[in-house]
């Protein structure tokens, strides 16, 4: 039996050596958390936004800073759960900037600005933020965001903001209503929701 129980233990202790750690969000040079599935842009929205709806898809910029604790969270919690990156992914084409960042961007207007007066321009004051595009046709109507997710949100709401927004909720409902609603339909089909 003390032979049986000390090989369980060196099987355990082995487990433990060779299992993967959970994976830190990886940083960028400018210090901020990434996925590699985030789109590569040369920063020219309007371009951005009509080539996601030639593909099906919104776009959603994500603005995080150095640091932000908030982002980290949102990277190693919500972004690691494959109900809400495979949401996204389908759905959505993101954009990462930095609030503080010097790259060029071209609004959906098509005047240029660092990333950091841009910043200013959309009165983004923390993060992270997420700013939801306009379709090309929105676009037109002069919308420049449709909706957007002011800080860190717990997993059930962040993915419910992209489901809000990818099912065009936005033009007749505001968020709170369209949670409560989402929270009723879940309740009528038997369903906990799992406000993680």
């Amino acid at each position: 039996m003390l032979h049986f129980l000390t090989r369980l233990s060196a099987a355990a202790a082995l487990v433990l050596v060779i299992a993967p750690a959970a994976k830190a969000a990886t940083l960028n040079e400018g210090g901020l958390h990434v996925q590699p599935w985030f789109m590569d842009s040369f920063l020219i929205l309007k371009e951005d936004v009509e080539d996601a709806h030639a593909e099906g898809k919104r776009v959603a910029v994500f603005i995080e800073q150095r640091g932000c604790p908030y982002c980290k969270e949102m990277h190693e919690v919500n972004l690691t759960k494959p109900e809400i990156t495979d949401f996204i992914k389908k759905n959505f084409n993101v954009i990462q900037l930095n609030m503080w960042g010097a790259r060029e961007v071209t609004d959906i207007d098509g005047k240029t600005l660092q990333e950091r007066d841009l910043m200013r321009r959309w009165r983004v004051n923390f993060t992270p933020t997420i700013v939801f595009l306009p379709t090309p046709d929105e676009i037109m109507n002069g919308d420049t965001e449709v909706a957007r997710m002011p800080g860190y949100f717990k997993p059930f709401h962040f993915l419910s903001m992209f489901e809000f927004v990818e099912q065009g909720k936005y033009k007749d409902q505001v968020f709170q209503r369209f949670l409560q609603d989402k929270f009723k339909r879940l309740e009528a089909e038997g369903k906990k929701p799992e406000v993680w």
